[in-house]
Parts: C-alpha cells; structure tokens; sequence
C-alpha cells in the first residue's frame, strides 16, 4: 500500500506525467497567443474541478483548480484522455491549439480526446 502511494506521488509531480500545473503567469500563454500543448485548460473564474484519465485507466489529474491556475498535457497518450470539467463557464479550453468554448455547456461537462 505504501508502494501504491508513493507511485501516486510520483506521477503527481510535474514532469512525471507528461501533465504540468501552473499557478502563476508564467505557465499561462501570453495575450492573444495560442497555449501550447495537445490539452490546455485555464480557470478564469472562480475555480473549477478538472478530472482527466486515460479511458479505462488511470486518473491523471482529480482536482479543483483555482483561478489564474492552468492544466497543460504535452501529448495525449494513444488511448486518448477522458475529461471532466465541473464548471465549463469557468474555463478556457484548449485541443491542440485550437480553443473549444464550452462556456454554454451543464456543470460536469465531460467529452473525450483522441489520442
């Protein structure tokens, strides 16, 4: 069990999953440049739960995400990534490169990425 948290951790830590999360500007693309990466998300309102997995998979990030803060996937695994969004208003979106407003979806919006 102790083996299993400590992986847990491990794939948590930015660089280890291919994932970064970012709290400051500095992981936030600049005005009027597109984020880079295959899946960008960054909370613009209050917060929001973001929940992303591999289908059938493991849990890559179950967290609320404050606002300012940002979530960024390089590259999205061969299975592709499910993705919940618990407040689609809060957010701006990001699939490769290409912005997706889903402003107007329900609370737990959830859609799947190709990978």
């Amino acid at each position: 069990m102790l083996a299993l948290g400590g992986f847990f951790l491990y794939q948590s830590l930015p660089g280890n999953s291919g994932s970064s999360v970012s709290a400051n500007a500095s992981g936030a693309a600049a005005e009027g440049e597109t984020p880079k990466g295959a899946f960008y998300v960054r909370v613009i309102g209050e917060s929001s739960r973001v929940f992303v997995r591999v289908p059938g998979g493991d849990v890559l990030h179950d967290q609320d995400v404050r606002q300012g803060s940002s979530l960024r996937y390089a590259d999205i695994p061969e299975g592709g990534l499910e993705v919940t969004i618990g407040d689609p208003s809060a957010v701006e979106l990001y699939v490769n490169g290409s912005e997706r407003d889903i402003a107007d979806r329900g609370p737990d919006y959830s859609f799947t990425i190709d990978g």
